[in-house]
């Protein structure tokens, strides 16, 4: 069974190792003005009982902003994630990760389909 049964909808994702799950803090790649992220629910995860739903690179999360602006702060707001710590398998075999996964920048803001910010602090892969 799939992460998010997404049954032959287009652009299916290969399985990936999860590494955010929610009420992970990650730091923001974009220069909007917010620093730190809050994860507070995975878009496309309908759940199990006792599990913590988690994103890997390329999903969407629901975050708020802890730390950065105060028009920034205390609202809900999607956020792709870029990077993460934890290895994951790629098809030809090979494991890839981020070293800096926690203490470099680790998401970028959205709103409602467009980036909200017009750059990014690193290189995203």
């Amino acid at each position: 069974m799939s992460k998010r049964g997404r049954g032959g909808s287009a652009g299916n994702k290969f399985r990936m190792s999860l590494g955010l799950p929610v009420a992970a803090t990650v730091n923001c790649a974009d220069n909007t003005g917010a620093k730190n992220l809050y994860i507070i629910s995975v878009k496309g995860i309908k759940g199990r009982l006792n599990r913590l739903p988690s994103a890997c690179v390329g999903d969407m999360v629901m975050a708020t902003v802890k730390k950065g602006k105060p028009d920034l702060r205390k609202k809900v707001m999607p956020a792709v994630i870029v990077r993460q710590r934890k290895p994951w398998r790629r098809k030809d075999g090979v494991y890839m990760y981020f070293e800096d996964g926690r203490p470099g920048p680790s998401a970028l803001l959205w709103s409602k389909q467009h980036m909200f910010a017009y750059s990014q602090a690193n290189v995203i892969k």
